[in-house]
């Protein structure tokens, strides 16, 4: 298995893996998610690819392809006078087909956004996690991921 950036030609299967995700989320919220679409579109793709602010990378495999992704974007911390300037990776998103959970995919792309984020001189890794997809929570966890702080709502 080799993890690379995404190119254009990965759109496909970047799709594909982007309406597992969907579903995930659709049936953990769905008063939020619409089964049935993905996040982006091939064109809002091949703009996420070109821009060096938000590089996806995949996890590709002789046999099968593209197997995951882990897309990423750079941030710097506002200029605000009471926060220490700082550098983030944040994982906007990371998939690893269901035929390939538990083969070490996602451990792949965690480890490789974190080395780039080293490389980059980055202060932290950051991301979310949507309530109800335990399995992604277990597996950040895994990663040594601690809580930074806690998204709460009040439902209407």
């Amino acid at each position: 298995m080799i993890i690379r950036r995404a190119v254009n030609g990965d759109i496909g299967s970047v799709i594909d893996l982007l309406s597992q995700v969907l579903e995930i989320h659709a049936k953990a919220r769905p008063d939020i998610f619409v089964p049935g679409t993905t996040k982006y579109s091939e064109k809002e793709l091949a703009g996420i690819f070109a821009n060096e602010n938000t590089p996806v990378y995949v996890a590709e495999t002789e046999e099968n392809g593209v197997v995951g992704y882990a897309f990423c974007v750079i941030m710097e911390q506002e200029n605000k006078p009471f926060l220490a300037p700082c550098l983030t990776l944040y994982i906007d998103d990371l998939c690893v087909d269901s035929s390939m959970r538990g083969r070490h995919v996602g451990r792949a792309l965690f480890d490789h956004a974190v080395a780039e984020a080293k490389r980059l001189g980055c202060h932290n890794v950051t991301l979310n996690v949507w309530e109800g997809n335990d399995p992604a929570k277990r597996f950040y966890e895994s990663m040594g991921m601690k809580p930074m702080s806690t998204h709460m709502e009040f439902l209407l």
